[in-house]
């Protein structure tokens, strides 16, 4: 009776199989998506961001097929911004007047001597760059859901090198819209998903 009632010890690591199989899995994804945060962000280590109080926020270049993706998620991170407290963005007509002032040539991507003379001409700090990935509708099947991706990066003013780069993502077709069709989320709600993560990556 006793030998009926006891599992071979061959059986018991069987079933218990698939569980190791699906903890590791999970442990595998686990730390890819921790290496996924990590990898997109850079902070310099040795840079007071403290120090960091005016900002000019360059035209975005635009990647996507939206062709004012750009300028829609500038103000709303420029918006997000100035509404934290810590960080004084520069409007925008006076940034246009100081990229036509410094002779920038491609104001989504200033080289490091331009930088240097905007931001002695606005008195700011740094200057944030930044390109559009995905803006708007990701169709699959029956799903269709707006997307919004970018990444941004900040330059110091007074050397022009890179002291913080982030990108973020909000939106796009998930397993509830796999599952249950529908629009998702208005794109304005996953625009401001997406510069709200980046603005964390700075802070």
């Amino acid at each position: 009776m006793h030998r009926q009632m006891l599992a071979h010890p061959r059986e018991t690591r069987k079933s218990n199989g698939p569980v190791f199989s699906c903890l590791a899995l999970l442990c595998l994804l686990c730390l890819t998506g921790c290496a996924s945060r990590s990898a997109d962000l850079y902070r310099d280590q040795n840079m007071d961001f403290g120090a960091i109080r005016a900002v000019a926020i360059m035209p975005l270049a635009n990647f996507s097929k939206e062709a004012q993706s750009g300028d829609r998620v500038r103000d709303v991170l420029a918006n997000n911004l100035l509404a934290s407290g810590g960080i004084y963005v520069i409007p925008s007509g006076e940034l246009a007047r100081g990229i036509v002032a410094a002779n920038v040539a491609n104001p989504a991507a200033p080289s490091v001597e331009e930088v240097v003379k905007l931001c002695r001409i606005l008195k700011v700090d740094a200057v944030m760059t930044g390109s559009i990935r995905e803006y708007g509708a990701l169709k699959s099947a029956s799903a269709v859901a707006d997307v919004v991706s970018f990444s941004m990066q900040l330059i110091e003013g007074q050397t022009g090198r890179i002291i913080w780069s982030a990108s973020a993502t909000a939106g796009g077709i998930g397993l509830k819209e796999r599952l249950l069709g529908g629009g998702g989320d208005p794109i304005n709600n996953v625009s401001e998903r997406a510069v709200n993560e980046i603005i964390n990556k700075l802070f």
